[in-house]
């Protein structure tokens, strides 16, 4: 493995990290996402405990067909 090879894999990898980046940021403005009937939140006096349950499972399943389609469109 040559420095060429380590450069673009590092390349791709901070794409993706600021691609993701961003997604994080415009997905914090959807109004219902992480407050769906199903994430647990727990308050008490000076702790909070949130567990986006609901969320988790909706964006598995999204991204799971996100993903089918993809590969499938490449294996073609």
């Amino acid at each position: 493995m040559n420095l060429g090879h380590i450069a673009k894999i590092l390349i791709f990898v901070g794409i993706a990290i600021a691609v993701l980046g961003g997604i994080l940021f415009l997905l914090a403005k959807v109004p219902f996402l992480g407050k769906l009937p199903g994430d647990i939140v727990i308050k008490k006096e000076n702790f909070t405990f949130y567990f986006p349950l609901a969320t988790s499972i909706v964006a598995s399943i999204i991204l799971s067909i996100i993903a089918t389609i993809i590969f499938k469109f490449i294996s073609k």
